[in-house]
């Protein structure tokens, strides 16, 4: 810690951030520009100036510009000084010279940086009468639209982009003052992490494309926080509303998760909650080939629980995207005994497995920003970003903070980014990943691409490298006992080594393999880490809770032994072979389907109930790491569209639950079902904890889900009627719908809708909600871990597969895929239109072998989907890549027929 003197007042700092980002962390305004928490200081915009005195005799001092000045013990600056502050007036004038001022018509207009720090600075008129500087702009893709008339040339973009991010098609052109940042030519943003651009850009240079589509200002946008759905990683978002649609979905900050960033799918994905064609009220179809009759909901469940009172015995097809409340009240409606997680068995024994691996191979499962500290890592068997976004991030911080390692020997602080930059060039901490396909990583780590059975070998291999006591790889080639010897000398030599795997590969071997080699780090007293990847949000809170596995459903009812099934959110056609499904089906009597997606399972049903997406509803998930987190409903369906009869599942399954038991239909609100839940699941216990009951208030008042600019309301229902009805009232969390009720930053508390503070409307007014800038949230980061390492040691495992042997027959290996690879975000349009055309990746003996050479065209068996053929060097022979989504129901390891199309290309 320093002490620092600000105008003429004593404070307590960290003593290792510089003068800037200690000043905002105690709660000083000092505009800036190009610096940014994340990712330090370059001092490119010059706006931050501060005076800074020598001690305290000096009277004179001199400009610094204070992201660049170490916040050293007694320190001694004024921000209010007259010339300091008439140079940052100076500054941005001329940054803004060739500037359009265009703010009514500009898309941040009312939540923009460059707006705020113009007026903090007092720069209100422009001198400027010449003619000004234009750009010409570019088409950046689906996700992002271009405007380069307004860049003040910060030179953000290009840091996040190229220095973060890792792209490599997005470039600063020119010099001087005519500096241009866009592609070398047009064309979509290749990065997975592009749409950060719309909130690391200060200005409106980079804006959200989807949103322009139906452009709302910040104000008049309602939000609530709500946790990503469309991967386990739980990353925090704030999704904004308007008219009974999602308009855009904004980074929410939590200071262990995703910190200022999030993946495209997760800012981009939302598509599918505004359908056309969702389920808006009950449906009953009579006979199977008959367009179903829409029914009122009395109606509806009157004649569902008096058709399921009727059967033998009704089994309950839950699902990992559906909250934990949701698929305890289908348990609680049809028995425990009668309920199945609606996971495939494979991919159930292996979330069971990582379940128990967390808990007993040594190691802590460090939180995503946690793993940024480690020094080495052995991701085995996973694509992160392709099978959990945003966390590819994290990976490659990791590698990257080799860099601050670096600077701290020679005095360089972690924030001098430039400097850092410089020191490090090309040096990184060990990254290994062991993965048949490229990956975004590759440029920062070291590929070992290997087939799945190969990439369990190696892991069991680098086990028994670290500690003899590990069982011992059999028939290993000199080659995989090389690379093994390396990787474990790297993992011994780091001070947190980090071992990433999870089931993509649905191995229990690459698991098992995971698991030897962090028992024996813990076992050589390693302070180390395991992240185990989950497929979906709530993949690990479903296993957590238990039940039967999708198999034994579709065995139940295909044998007979069960009449009806209730199905909740869930397609079962994406997670097995379609015939077995139609098969299962085809023998109950009566099928309840409940989603908010018309799935091709929905297409089966004969009653539908229309289920609330994340935007609609309450719940909670628990991600990857064990932690629960709750999601809070964004807007009510039916202020708008009074026809809708949407609801959470976790009611819908209440009330059959108790009109079965003869007993009137009785409200429930969402603080009862979490605790009902927490109770019947002594593993899920901690979930009441996610985040504060429904009557939490901040000096006596309701939080707010509106800004306190929020605007037509009334006119917003004048189609309807031209009074104005009272808002809703919501008795399941601490949220208002309207802008009655705090939204300040100066109480601390979890749950921010979305932030803002006095003379803060930007994405930067986070950090007015930390305890300090790039720290946590001042009221705690949300969630509750429900996971929870044993002490002591587990024993290895010693069941190695073989070594594979050769043979004609040709396996699937379904890659995971960031864009299309998940059931919900595929069905948003701007997802696909960045979904890859489909491709087949073959090794050239087996492209051979089947007639086909780089470029051509096959057909997954006799009339599947076409594939272009990728012929790879380094792929596993025996298997053919393929991508998640393009085949539903394809099982990974499945015997599979490519073919050439017959009559000409489809």
């Amino acid at each position: 810690m320093a002490i620092i003197h600000v105008d003429g007042q004593e404070y307590e700092v960290n003593g290792a951030q510089n003068l800037l980002q200690a000043c905002l962390s105690l709660g000083l305004d000092i505009p800036y520009f190009c610096w940014h928490p994340a990712m330090g200081s370059v001092g490119a915009c010059r706006q931050c100036a501060v005076r800074q005195y020598k001690d305290a005799d000096d009277d004179k001092g001199m400009l610094v510009m204070s992201c660049m000045a170490p916040a050293k013990d007694q320190t001694r600056i004024s921000i209010e000084d007259e010339e300091a502050r008439a140079f940052r007036a100076s500054v941005v004038e001329w940054l803004m010279i060739n500037h359009p001022h265009d703010c009514p018509v500009c898309e941040e207009g009312g939540h923009c940086h460059l707006q705020d720090m113009t007026v903090m600075t007092g720069h209100d008129r422009r001198r400027y009468r010449f003619r000004k500087r234009t750009r010409r702009n570019q088409y950046l893709g689906p996700f992002i639209a271009h405007e380069m008339n307004r860049c003040i040339t910060c030179y953000r973009c290009v840091r996040f982009y190229n220095d973060y991010a890792g792209g490599t098609d997005l470039g600063a052109f020119g010099a001087k003052d005519n500096v241009y940042f866009g592609r070398y030519e047009e064309g979509t943003l290749e990065s997975p992490f592009a749409g950060n651009l719309t909130e690391v850009c200060p200005t409106g240079v980079f804006t959200d494309q989807s949103h322009s589509e139906h452009y709302t200002r910040k104000w008049d946008l309602q939000f609530a926080p709500s946790i990503c759905h469309q991967c386990s990683l739980g990353c925090n978002i704030s999704p904004g509303e308007r008219y009974g649609t999602i308009r855009r979905i904004e980074n929410r900050y939590h200071g262990e998760v995703n910190g200022y960033f999030l993946c495209d799918r997760g800012r981009f994905g939302y598509g599918y909650v505004n359908r056309a064609d969702r389920p808006r009220v009950p449906e009953w179809r009579q006979q199977p080939d008959q367009e179903p009759t829409t029914l009122e909901v009395d109606a509806a469940l009157a004649r569902i629980t008096d058709t399921l009172r009727h059967t033998r015995r009704v089994i309950g097809i839950g699902s990992p995207r559906a909250s934990l409340e949701s698929n305890h009240q289908l348990r609680e409606l049809v028995g425990a005994d009668n309920f199945s997680t609606g996971i495939e068995a494979r991919e159930q024994a292996c979330l069971a497995l990582m379940d128990e691996l967390q808990r007993t191979a040594g190691l802590p499962t460090p939180t995503p920003r946690q793993i940024e500290e480690h020094d080495a890592i052995l991701v085995l068997g996973e694509d992160p970003v392709q099978s959990a976004g945003r966390l590819g991030l994290n990976l490659r911080q990791a590698a990257l903070s080799r860099r601050e390692a670096m600077g701290e020997k020679i005095g360089v602080p972690a924030w001098n980014a430039e400097a850092l930059k410089t020191l490090g060039q090309d040096l990184y901490h060990p990254i290994h990943i062991a993965w048949p396909a490229p990956t975004e990583l590759d440029e920062v780590a070291t590929r070992h691409a290997l087939a799945p059975e190969a990439i369990a070998r190696l892991g069991f291999a680098v086990a028994r490298c670290i500690d003899p006591a590990s069982p011992a790889v059999d028939n290993l080639d000199p080659a995989t006992r090389e690379t093994a010897q390396r990787i474990a000398d790297d993992l011994m030599a780091a001070e947190r080594p980090l071992v990433v795997s999870g089931g993509s590969l649905v191995s229990d071997a690459v698991l098992q393999a995971a698991g030897n080699i962090t028992q024996a780090l813990a076992r050589r007293a390693k302070r180390g880490g395991l992240v185990l990847i989950r497929r979906e949000a709530n993949s690990t809170g479903l296993s957590l809770m238990g039940g039967q596995t999708l198999d034994w459903a579709m065995d139940e009812l295909t044998e007979g032994r069960a009449d009806a099934v209730v199905v909740l959110e869930n397609d079962l056609y994406k997670r097995l072979p379609a015939g077995r499904v139609d098969q299962a089906l085809s023998r109950a009597d009566i099928r309840v389907v409940l989603d908010h997606q018309r799935t091709a399972t929905l297409a089966q049903a004969d009653f539908s109930l229309p289920a609330a997406s994340f935007a609609e509803g309450d719940g909670t998930l628990v991600n990857l790491e064990g932690r629960a987190q709750r999601f809070f409903q964004v807007y009510d369906p039916r202020y708008l569209r009074p026809e809708t009869r949407i609801h959470e599942s976790w009611r819908w399954l209440h009330a059959l639950a108790a009109g079965l038991r003869g007993e009137g239909t009785t409200d429930i609100d969402l603080d009862d079902v979490t605790r009902a839940c927490a109770e019947a699941h002594p593993a899920l216990a901690g979930m009441v904890e996610a985040a504060p009951g429904s009557g939490y208030r901040v000096e006596g008042q309701r939080l707010a889900r509106e800004p306190h600019r929020y605007s037509g309301r009334t006119a917003m229902r004048a189609d309807l009627a031209v009074s104005e009805v009272r808002p809703q009232q919501d008795p399941d969390t601490p949220f208002a719908f309207s802008m009655e009720g705090y939204s300040g930053a100066d109480r601390p508390r979890q749950q921010v809708a979305f932030a803002w503070a006095p003379g803060w409307n930007s994405p930067q007014a986070w950090n007015k909600f930390t305890d300090e800038v790039g720290g946590h949230l001042s009221g705690g980061d949300p969630g509750a871990r429900l996971i929870h390492r044993h002490p002591g040691h587990r024993d290895y495992t010693s069941g190695i597969p073989t070594a594979a042997t050769s043979d004609d027959t040709l396996k699937a290996l379904v890659l995971p895929a960031l864009f299309g690879g998940d059931e919900t975000s595929a069905r948003a349009e701007p997802i696909q239109q960045r979904m890859a055309s489909p491709v087949v990746i073959l090794c050239h003996v087996n492209a051979e072998a089947l007639g086909v050479r780089h470029g051509d065209t096959v057909v997954l068996g006799d009339s599947g989907p076409a594939m272009t053929v990728q012929e790879r060097d380094d792929w596993p022979m025996g298997w053919a890549g393929l991508p998640a989504g393009l085949s539903p129901g394809l099982a990974q390891g499945e015997t599979i027929t490519l073919t050439k199309p017959t009559g000409g290309e489809p």
